[in-house]
């Protein structure tokens, strides 16, 4: 099987739609399908199910989905162990991270990077904790960097920068001037909450429970799937959020946003770095493991 199809295959299974992988491979949209009708030929199984503009693998398109992401693996390793041997770091590198990380602190690390190794490619996906935990697994990502520790045995983790999460609400807001609450005075605020799967959510719950407030009880108005979103949304007005404080810094500066304290209750942190237990990293993943590991050191 050609490495280029398979290539083709995971970026549609990835993106879940034949155009937007087109646009990931640089392709036309009907050389997207051409590729995966050829292989389908191939393979003699339907890979690639249609529905209207979706695209999503059958269980023969899944099975090969593993297989694939293993096969472009180790071609990209090869590569990346050659170009090592020669004094040069190339090759592609897919990394991903959690909303926090994601836009707070991967940018500046990647630009870093990139200024050491410029022939390094370097891929990222931001979403939410339990994406990147999955495609971590998978080996869709050799690494991510969460805002939660991981409870899957299979992945390895090292602790690389610590954080704290915060109540704020608008300024106006009657918390604001009091800045500090009882827990219990949240059930009756209007609430913006993160998405499930999010690591602040998880953090968040684990942290009321300690002083008996069960966010199932809160009066959530929106869940959203962004930090950016729950910002615009208490800074409008629309309720109360917990965020945290890398990602509200500069609106509490700019007293655009304001942080409460809630009595009893502290919200620290970490972010972790993630890897697949048991699964030789390539050279160009090592390198980055390093990278991250000395630039976010605690």
């Amino acid at each position: 099987m050609d490495i280029r199809r398979l290539e083709i295959f995971c970026a549609v299974v990835d993106q879940g739609s034949f155009t937007r992988a087109a646009d990931t491979v640089f392709i036309s949209q009907p050389s997207v399908s051409e590729n995966i009708r050829i292989l389908e030929q191939q393979l003699g199984e339907k890979l690639v199910d249609r529905l209207g503009c979706q695209a999503h693998p059958t269980h023969a398109g899944k099975i090969l989905y593993k297989y694939a992401r293993k096969m472009i693996q180790i071609q990209n390793d090869a590569k990346q162990a050659i170009s090592s041997y020669q004094g040069n770091l190339a090759g592609l590198l897919r990394v991903g991270a959690s909303t926090v990380p994601g836009a707070y602190l991967l940018p500046e690390l990647l630009q870093s990077f990139k200024r050491q190794y410029p022939q390094a490619q370097l891929q990222l996906l931001i979403s939410g904790s339990a994406r990147i935990v999955d495609d971590v697994l998978t080996g869709t990502l050799e690494l991510g960097l969460v805002g939660s520790k991981p409870k899957d045995q299979r992945l390895g983790h090292e602790e690389v920068c610590r954080d704290e999460l915060q109540l704020v609400v608008h300024p106006q807001h009657p918390f604001a001037s009091r800045g500090i609450i009882d827990p219990e005075e949240l059930l009756d605020a209007p609430f913006v909450m993160r998405e499930y799967g999010s690591g602040t959510r998880a953090e968040m719950s684990a942290a009321l429970k300690g002083v008996d407030v069960d966010t199932g009880q809160l009066c959530v108005v929106a869940d959203v799937g962004s930090n950016e979103a729950v910002r615009e949304a208490v800074k409008s007005g629309i309720g109360v959020s917990v965020l945290s404080a890398l990602a509200v810094r500069e609106d509490i500066g700019r007293n655009k946003l304001a942080a409460v304290a809630i009595k009893g209750v502290k919200m620290p942190r970490s972010f972790y770095l993630i890897h697949r237990s048991g699964r030789q990293q390539s050279p160009l993943a090592a390198v980055f493991n390093e990278h991250v590991l000395e630039e976010l050191s605690i």
